[in-house]
C-alpha cells in the first residue's frame, strides 16, 4: 500500500498513516459486514498509467487494499490491490467521494452468476474525503437474519457512517490491534449507558466460565465485569471504563480461573454516543502458557544462579588448598584451575542475570582480562611484582551460551600462557582484539613479551593450558587456533577464529 500511495496518489504522510490505522481494524468491519472491502484512493492528476488498466489522465481510481470477510463467502476470487477504475465505471465511488456519503444501489449487480449488493463509504480524514471503500456482500447465500447477524449489520453501519464522519477508527487504539479479540470470539453490543442489549454465544460462553450464569441482557456490563474480578484498586475503575465501553480501550478480568480479554469500541455516528461495541476474548490458555515461559525462564535463571555460586565455592576451595601447598608446582597447578573455573562461573553469572541463553561476551572479555593480569601477572598488589598494560580493541558481541562458556576458557588459558610465558618476568602490554564477520569471530591476542621459543609449534605444543585450547577450539567452537611470532619480531600473536553464528538483530 506505501508504494501505491506514494507513486500514484496525491495523498500525504499523515494520510497514509490514517488509512493504515483503518486498514489495522478493518477485519473487524468486514466480519460485520458479511462483506468484502475494497480501499480506493484517488490516483494523481497527472497519472495516465496502470498495473492493469490505463485511466484517462487524473479521472480514476487505485486499489490500494483489500480485505474478505471471515463471517461469509467472498465476492471477490482475485486480488484487486493494484488495478484502477476510470471514473463513471462506479459512479457510487464518485458520488461517495464527491459527497462525502455513504452511497447504496438500490439493486444488487450480478458478477458471474452471483448477486453482489454494493456500498461505497467515504473515509473522512479531519475536513477532506481521501479515499472511498467499497463494501461489496455476497448475496447468494441470502437468508432471514439471526439476531446475531442483525447486531453485526447494525454495528457495521454505526461503524460506516463513524468513517464517513472521521470519527473511526481511534488513534489511541494504534497499539492494540495485532492482538487484540476478534468479532468471531464474542461479541456484545451495549446501549448509551452502558447496559447489555445484545451478548453472542461465545461471549455468553465466556462469561459463563468467569462465574456468571445469568442472562446478560439488561445488565450494567462494567458493573457486572467488576463484580467479578478480584478488587485489585485503580485497576478495577480502568476495568469498569474498558467494560461500560466509554473509552476505546482493551483490559483484562480474571476469575474462576479464567482470563478474559475486552476490547471495547465506543460507537458514535453523527458525534452522538449511542453504545458501544464489547469484544470479548477468552485468553486463559494463552495466559497459563506465558506463565509457564516466564517461571520456565526465571527457573533457568536461578539454575545458572546457583551453578555460578557453587563454581565459587570450588574456586575458594582450591584457593585455600593452594596456600597450604608448599611445593611451587602443586601451588600453581591449582591456581590455575581456580582461573579456569573462575572463568567459566563469569558466563554463568552473566546468563543468570538475562532473560535468553545468550550473553554479552564483551563483558565477559574484559572480566577475564582483568582477573588474568591482575593475578597471574601482578597488576596492583599482584604476585608477579610486574606491570602489565592490558585493553580490548573490537567487539565480540552477543554469543550464545554454549559458544561463551568454551570461548571464556580458551581465552583465559591463551592470556594466561601470554602472561606466564612472555610477560611475568618483565611486563608490558597485552591486547585482545575481536572481529565479528557474520557468523565468524576472529579473535587475536597480542603481547610485547619474550616471544616464542625456537622451534614452537602450537600444534603440538604439550603443556596443558594449550592442550585444554586446542580440544575447545576444535571439538567445541568447530574453528582454528595458532600461536606465532608477532611481525614486530618482539613477543607473540595467538589468533583464534570460530564459529559463532549470526548476531541476534538488535532488540526493538
Amino acid at each position: 500500500m506505501n508504494d501505491l500511495i506514494h507513486n500514484r496518489t496525491d495523498l500525504d504522510a499523515a494520510d497514509l498513516d490514517w488509512l493504515h490505522l483503518l486498514i489495522a481494524d478493518w477485519q473487524l468491519l468486514a466480519d460485520l459486514s458479511f462483506a468484502d472491502l475494497v480501499l480506493w484512493a484517488p490516483l494523481k492528476v497527472d497519472d495516465g498509467t496502470g498495473p492493469t488498466e490505463t485511466p484517462p489522465t487524473g479521472a480514476g481510481y487505485v486499489a490500494v487494499a483489500q480485505m474478505r470477510p471471515n463471517t461469509g463467502p467472498t465476492c471477490y476470487t482475485a486480488d484487486l490491490v493494484g488495478s484502477t477504475l476510470r471514473r463513471g465505471e462506479r459512479p457510487m465511488l464518485d458520488l461517495a467521494i464527491d459527497s462525502g456519503r455513504i452511497r447504496r444501489e438500490g439493486d444488487p449487480e450480478w458478477r458471474e452468476d452471483v448477486p453482489v449488493r454494493v456500498e461505497a463509504i467515504p473515509v473522512r480524514r479531519g475536513d477532506r474525503v481521501i479515499a472511498v471503500i467499497s463494501r461489496n456482500t455476497n448475496l447468494l447465500a441470502a437468508r432471514t437474519p439471526s439476531r446475531l447477524e442483525l447486531t453485526y449489520l447494525q454495528t457495521a453501519a454505526d461503524l460506516s457512517r463513524m468513517i464517513a464522519e472521521g470519527i473511526f477508527p481511534y488513534p489511541e487504539s494504534r497499539d492494540q490491534q495485532d492482538n487484540s479479540p476478534r468479532v468471531g470470539d464474542g461479541v456484545i453490543r451495549l446501549d448509551a449507558e452502558g447496559a447489555v442489549v445484545y451478548a453472542s454465544p461465545n461471549a455468553l460462553s465466556a462469561y459463563h466460565r468467569l462465574g456468571y450464569a445469568a442472562d446478560m441482557v439488561g445488565e450494567h456490563l462494567g458493573d457486572l465485569t467488576a463484580a467479578l474480578a478480584p478488587v485489585q484498586g485503580a485497576m478495577e475503575e480502568a476495568l469498569q471504563v474498558v467494560a461500560s465501553g466509554r473509552k476505546p480501550r482493551e483490559a483484562e478480568v480474571e476469575g474462576n480461573g479464567t482470563v478474559i480479554q475486552l476490547r471495547a469500541i465506543p460507537l458514535r455516528p453523527q458525534g452522538e454516543r449511542t453504545g458501544a461495541l464489547v469484544l470479548v476474548h477468552d485468553v486463559t490458555e494463552l495466559r497459563r502458557r506465558e506463565r509457564e515461559l516466564v517461571s520456565k525462564d526465571a527457573t533457568i535463571r536461578e539454575i545458572h544462579h546457583r551453578v555460578k555460586n557453587n563454581l565459587q565455592t570450588v574456586a575458594a576451595l582450591l584457593r585455600l588448598q593452594a596456600r597450604r601447598i608448599d611445593d611451587g608446582t602443586g601451588r600453581a597447578a591449582l591456581e590455575e584451575a581456580v582461573r579456569r573455573v573462575g572463568s567459566i562461573a563469569l558466563v554463568h553469572e552473566t546468563l543468570s542475570q538475562t532473560l535468553d541463553e545468550r550473553v554479552d561476551f564483551d563483558e565477559i572479555a574484559d572480566r577475564v582480562l582483568a582477573m588474568v593480569v591482575d593475578v597471574g601477572a601482578g597488576g596492583p598488589g599482584g604476585p608477579g611484582g610486574v606491570s602489565v598494560r592490558s585493553r580490548r580493541v573490537g567487539r565480540f558481541g552477543v554469543l550464545p551460551a554454549q559458544i561463551a562458556t568454551p570461548l571464556s576458557m580458551v581465552l583465559t588459558e591463551v592470556l594466561q600462557n601470554s602472561l606466564e610465558h612472555g610477560l611475568a618476568d618483565r611486563g608490558g602490554s597485552l591486547q585482545v582484539e575481536a572481529h565479528r564477520s557474520g557468523p565468524r569471530l576472529s579473535v587475536i591476542v597480542t603481547d610485547d613479551g619474550n616471544g616464542l621459543p625456537a622451534g614452537f609449534d602450537a600444534a603440538t605444543a604439550g603443556n596443558l593450558g594449550l592442550q585444554i585450547v586446542r580440544t575447545l577450539v576444535h571439538g567445541d567452537l568447530k574453528g582454528t587456533f595458532d600461536l606465532r611470532p608477532a611481525p614486530s619480531g618482539r613477543g607473540a600473536v595467538a589468533v583464534l577464529d570460530v564459529e559463532v553464528g549470526e548476531a541476534p538483530a538488535p532488540k526493538s
